[in-house]
């Protein structure tokens, strides 16, 4: 039986062809403008589509996944409070890198940007309008304008509506379960179209702009890695020594098996089983990471976030616009919460990255640019993921234990 190429496969294999055919069509632009891009565009608008209900239902789904926390105690929020606190530091340390190397990357002639576009990125922005524009007037307006960080509060307040109505409201969570199975669905009928979709919408950048673009991808993954290393030496092994008790050489030393497989294989869920023995080995107790692994392969996703800020720096680089400091913000907590929200979606980084760029006016075209190389993008973040998680699993156990120590000595 002859062995279908894989969905990443595919899209690389589409990247090669955009990129040989719109050198060969160099002396027609027009055409492939005309005639090529439109396909694009159609895959463009159906990414758009399923966007937002994807982050209403897959985040109100994580809430009520979540109902039994208070059961765990003290380790739930404890793990809650590291992975947002890192996934904000890891999408901040991800635009931090790509401000200093957006000279590294090309702005293309080809793009034309509408003027509100551009006005919306320009103008300033201040964090108190951005706290208060976070907050939805009614219920529909945030859908139709793909107001991402208004449709994530809404998922928060029916999520925990539903929690708090417990089991009178079984029925309705069901029918969010099912929703949110339908949309996933959806999306992954939607994302098999993604090797059209880049070729269509690759091809005439390539034309217009020649072998410009094709330099900047092998940067733009250069400054992406380099935000992986500073994550997971400055974050995880500091915090690692500092509250979990483990020296930074023994932490990586014991996740070396997990990190390798988890490069191969991109996979955080398949990487769970040798995480979870390696998290032992270094002194993490079972019963958290039986816990803390499971909830970090789902909601933890610190990579997925440096790959979200690289990527918007560096689409807005080459679309010609220059990201405000308000929308940093914006980018830091759509990202952070939309990492958490979505994390366990199949096919989640294409759409995560689309509803980033969408809160902070950004086309949603130039994830053609990148998504070409996502898979190299893909192994890197999925070892800096189960590392978070193996670092939350270590210190979370080390801080139980002082608890329990401290009970012991006042009894």
């Amino acid at each position: 039986m002859k062995k279908r190429i894989s969905l990443a496969g595919q899209i690389f294999i589409a990247l090669i062809l955009a990129i040989a055919v719109g050198l060969l069509m160099q002396s027609h632009v027009g055409i492939a403008a005309a005639y090529i891009k439109p396909f694009g565009t159609i895959f463009l608008n159906l990414l758009k589509f399923v966007i937002c209900p994807i982050v209403l239902l897959s985040i109100m789904c994580g809430i009520l996944s979540m109902k039994d926390i208070k059961k765990v105690g003290s380790i739930g929020w404890k793990t809650l409070l590291y992975f947002l606190c890192t996934t904000a530091m890891a999408i901040s340390i991800g635009l931090w890198v790509a401000s200093l190397t957006k000279g590294w990357f090309p702005s293309l002639a080809e793009v034309e940007v509408t003027g509100h576009t551009v006005a919306a990125n320009t103008a300033a922005v201040s964090l108190m309008d951005t706290l208060v524009n976070m907050f939805p007037s009614n219920f529909i307006a945030p859908f139709l304008n793909a107001e991402m960080l208004q449709v994530i509060v809404i998922a928060l307040i029916l999520g925990f509506s539903i929690v708090l109505l417990g089991e009178h409201a079984a029925p309705v969570s069901r029918g969010v379960e099912l929703l949110n199975d339908v949309f996933v669905k959806a999306m992954d009928m939607i994302l098999k179209l993604s090797p059209v979709g880049v070729f269509c919408l690759l091809c005439p950048v390539v034309a217009e702009n020649g072998a410009e673009i094709v330099g900047s991808l092998a940067k733009v993954l250069l400054a992406a890695y380099i935000c992986y290393i500073l994550q997971c030496l400055l974050v995880y092994c500091t915090t690692v020594h500092a509250m979990g008790g483990v020296t930074a050489f023994q932490f990586l030393k014991g996740m070396a098996p997990a990190m390798i497989f988890a490069f191969s294989s991109a996979s955080s869920v398949g990487t769970l089983p040798i995480n979870t023995e390696c998290c032992e080995k270094i002194g993490a107790d079972k019963e958290v990471t039986s816990f803390v692994l499971p909830l970090g392969a789902t909601i933890n996703m610190g990579g997925t976030a440096i790959y979200q800020g690289v990527c918007a720096v560096f689409i807005a680089t080459c679309y010609g616009i220059d990201l405000s400091l308000g929308d940093m913000a914006k980018i830091v907590v759509t990202g952070t919460l939309a990492a958490v929200g979505t994390a366990g979606v199949p096919g989640a980084g294409p759409v995560m990255l689309a509803m980033v760029l969408q809160s902070v006016g950004l086309p949603v075209d130039g994830i053609a640019l990148v998504m070409g190389v996502d898979r190299i993008f893909d192994m890197g973040r999925t070892v800096l993921n189960i590392t978070g998680d193996a670092a939350c699993a270590v210190i979370v156990s080390n801080l139980e234990r002082k608890k329990e120590a401290r009970k012991a000595g006042n009894a």
